[in-house]
């Protein structure tokens, strides 16, 4: 079992594993893409038939080899669907020269009896291999399926992968690239360029994304052939242009950080991302929400054992992507928080966000998706107006924090706001909450700055 989030090489992986065993000459390796067998859900004659096709069509066009293609209509003809995968690879084997390594791509698109039946014909066929089935399979995905809860019509309660397919040799995590990794990359565009990334570029790549190879490939794309200054290679990249291109990807909602944005309307997304965004405890979370959020990729687990949000980007992205319906909302605003010269003045916009929130906060509220977070949401919106591309709004949240907090820079200007809410049956927050501003403006280097408190108790407009 090979598993991973989205866009970490998984499929390159199993390419190259292909290409290693078959240029190896001792086995016929094979990988093949079984997602589009999702279309037809838990309807097993499609779905498996689909299956077994998908199998054979990449075996002559990866292998030249068209018996595969003769066997799914010899097979399908006189096999019950339910063993039909089952005795098609186990024919197969028995017709090739070398024993077959199967690579079988986004298993877990599968769904419900659909997916047992896959896996419970490759375990029934595994005593026989390898002369009678592939000496090896692979099956690779987001979910490590020895955790994975399969709801099937077929079956009166949730069974694990792991009960299904219980000859597993062994399941591996297709990790993120380390610090030295990440370094190692860079240097190899040095190495073919002449570029340079400083020694506080490639850090800064680091920090950003803690790893993850696709931001790590898209944030040095961006900065070597998008940016202007990146694209002369006479430039050394610095830590300006890796910030540029962090602010692009996530202002322009790129593909990769807007499908995770999506997850977030997933109600077991937002069992655990809502308290982290409000700085709360989680609730009585079911230990497979947050395994699925690891195995997505939006949170890690801490060496102490912490639940935190993967990376830097994927922290910005999160709370900036549930604020951008109430941002849509907002209703049209003179910039009185700036000075005749352009620059901000922060008491003016205190006092705009103020007469804002009185005439515009409550209506606003209703937009918001995450409901307990939706002052904090409203107050982004807003101050993501303010920003306009001219600025940048940072935030730092934890699960337990009791808080968020809120960096606004803008020309000379850093504002560093606190925020947190009094919730019914709670203490006044405000004490608390002067002592936790004064240590992140001392963190930030500011003598004063901003305490929201937003009461949520009943009966407080």
């Amino acid at each position: 079992l090979l598993h991973a989030p989205r866009q970490t090489g998984k499929t390159s992986c199993l390419l190259a594993l292909m290409e290693y065993l078959n240029n190896d000459g001792r086995y016929r390796a094979l990988y093949a893409n079984i997602e589009s067998a999702q279309a037809a859900r838990e309807n097993l004659i499609p779905a498996i038939t689909g299956i077994i096709q998908t199998i054979a069509n990449s075996a002559r066009l990866i292998l030249n080899d068209s018996h595969p293609t003769t066997l799914v209509r010899e097979v399908l003809a006189d096999q019950s669907i339910t063993i039909a995968l089952q005795e098609f690879l186990t024919r197969w084997s028995q017709s090739s020269p070398q024993p077959l390594v199967l690579l079988l791509d986004e298993v877990d698109a599968l769904i419900g009896d659909t997916l047992i039946s896959l896996l419970r014909q490759l375990r029934a066929g595994y005593t026989q291999r390898p002369a009678a089935f592939p000496q090896s399979i692979i099956l690779c995905g987001v979910r490590d399926l020895r955790d994975y809860r399969i709801h099937a019509r077929s079956e009166a309660s949730p069974i694990t992968g792991g009960s299904a397919f219980n000859i597993k040799a062994e399941s591996l995590r297709l990790g993120d690239f380390t610090a030295a990794e990440v370094a190692a990359l860079l240097t190899e565009h040095t190495t073919e360029t002449g570029q340079v990334f400083t020694p506080e570029a490639i850090e800064q790549v680091w920090q950003l994304t803690q790893g993850q190879p696709w931001l790590v490939n898209a944030l040095a794309y961006h900065v070597c052939f998008r940016l202007p200054a990146g694209r002369e290679r006479s430039q050394s990249i610095t830590i300006t242009h890796i910030n540029q291109a962090k602010e692009y990807l996530i202002i322009n909602r790129v593909t990769h950080l807007d499908q995770l944005a999506d997850k977030l309307r997933e109600e077991r997304v937002r069992r655990v991302i809502e308290p982290m965004l409000a700085g709360t405890l989680l609730d009585n979370v079911p230990d497979d929400d947050i395994q699925y959020l690891i195995d997505l990729g939006l949170c890690r687990m801490t060496t102490s054992g912490g639940l935190r949000i993967a990376n830097p980007i994927y922290k910005e992205v999160l709370p900036r992507s549930l604020s951008f319906t109430p941002q849509a909302s907002l209703p049209h605003i003179h910039p009185t928080w700036l000075n005749s010269d352009g620059s901000l003045n922060p008491e003016q916009l205190l006092k705009t966000f103020l007469i804002f929130w009185r005439q515009h906060g409550q209506p606003l509220l209703k937009s918001a998706p995450y409901h307990e977070i939706a002052p904090h949401l409203v107050l982004m919106a807003f101050l993501h107006r303010v920003v306009n591309g001219d600025g940048t709004l940072e935030r730092e949240y934890a699960i337990g924090s009791g808080r968020m907090d809120l960096c606004l820079r803008y020309g000379a200007v850093t504002l560093g706001i606190e925020l947190k809410v009094w919730r019914e049956n709670e203490k006044d927050p405000l004490t608390a909450g002067l002592e936790q501003l004064d240590g992140y403006l001392a963190g930030l280097g500011l003598d004063s700055g901003w305490l929201i408190i937003f009461d949520r108790r009943s009966g407080q407009l």
